[in-house]
């Protein structure tokens, strides 16, 4: 199986549709059949006020944090909502056709995307942080990421209030690379459905990932935010599996039992998980450890015994928390993933993206390490 960007998964049940009258462009349904949300005006389609939108406030002014002291997470466009009948319109008729095409359907919301449950759930963390630390700034930062003109910018941001989310900052660079921009904003994470731009924000440093979506997705906590991660070549380097690539098993296990007390490097998304345990201090210095709003998981392929110290050593080093850990002996990584339904899952091989996906999980490829350029094989059980 072979997994496109923001491809929906074929062969399982559609995805519920938690907004019944969103559309991505495939049907005729758009704001104006709705009567809660627009009414026409002659021939001209106008939105009413939606919903009431939830606003930060200090001291009576809107607040927003500062780039440098919030977790900010750049999200594409493509992967927040459902644009892929949009897509194909670029890609068929150019761009002139396609700018057309957004400004006609402006007044149609977008369908909910991959990482649209991992937005929400981050607007629930910062509920709960609010309600904490009212004055504090070190808040998740959404910027919505585009390389659309900005004449698409009218859609978008009607969407948006449509879904009543709470995202004010937008980086619309006209076809562009957004790079540059990802790191003035002080980005955490940068969530893209363009592999290529992935690759870039990993070469400056920034954490990224390509996300993926299947046609029916599990149902995911509305209180707690859920991420899980895989351990080399995500968090740590891929200093082991470069062993085990090289040499194979057997001498994975020697070097992982010989190197036991040497921590291993850092791996891209180490640093996300640190800022996401930095949150999670935060609720548990006012007694909410139990009840926390984050919870983190390790999902490797690891062997406990064999190899599982090493990592669990270097993540004790470093001062972070995981608060569970799976090591799974090279085990199918879908069904453990399909139980914790995260909000999102990290992983450097596509090979296990895929069996998340297939079980109905949301999953996000990390091209980092030596597996981009030695595939794993099904037939061979690795030691991460």
């Amino acid at each position: 199986m072979s997994l496109d960007p923001v491809q929906v998964m074929k062969g399982q049940d559609p995805m519920p549709n938690t907004c019944p009258s969103a559309s991505n462009g495939d049907s005729q349904a758009s704001w104006d059949d709705s009567k809660d949300i627009h009414e026409n005006e002659g021939s001209t389609k106008k939105p009413k006020s939606g919903p009431v939108r939830r606003t930060r406030k200090v001291e009576g002014g809107i607040f927003f944090p500062k780039p440098e002291n919030a977790v900010t997470i750049a999200v594409s466009s493509r992967v927040l909502f459902r644009t892929e009948k949009e897509q194909k319109v670029f890609e068929q008729k150019g761009i002139e056709e396609y700018l057309r095409y957004q400004v006609e359907h402006e007044n149609e919301p977008f369908a909910p995307g991959p990482a649209f449950p991992f937005v929400k759930a981050l607007e629930t963390v910062n509920n709960r942080l609010r309600e904490l630390y009212p004055d504090s700034e070190e808040l998740f930062d959404i910027v919505l990421v585009t390389y659309n003109h900005a004449h698409v910018g009218i859609r978008l941001i009607n969407t948006i209030n449509y879904h009543n989310l709470f995202i004010e900052r937008f980086c619309m660079t006209g076809g562009s690379s957004p790079i540059g921009y990802l790191k003035a904003w002080h980005t955490n994470l940068y969530l893209s459905a363009d592999a290529e731009k992935v690759q870039e924000a990993l070469a400056e440093g920034i954490a990224a990932a390509t996300m993926f979506m299947p046609e029916k997705q599990i149902e995911v906590s509305e209180t707690q935010l859920r991420v899980a991660f895989d351990g080399d070549a995500v968090l740590f380097s891929d200093e082991s599996e470069r062993i085990f690539k090289a040499h194979g098993l057997d001498k994975f296990f020697e070097h992982e039992r010989e190197n036991e007390n040497r921590l291993l490097d850092h791996g891209p998304l180490k640093g996300f998980l640190e800022v996401l345990g930095k949150l999670q201090k935060k609720f548990y210095a006012k007694g909410h450890r139990m009840d926390c709003p984050i919870r983190t998981y390790l999902v490797t392929a690891r062997s406990a015994a064999s190899s599982g110290i090493r990592a669990l050593k270097t993540l004790r080093a470093w001062g972070l928390e995981m608060d569970e850990a799976l090591f799974l002996a090279g085990a199918p990584k879908g069904p453990m993933l399909e139980k914790i339904r995260p909000h999102i899952y990290f992983d450097d091989q596509m090979f296990h993206v895929e069996g998340a996906v297939e079980m109905g999980a949301i999953a996000a490829h990390v091209p980092y390490g030596i597996a981009q350029k030695y595939p794993h094989k099904k037939s061979t059980n690795a030691g991460k």
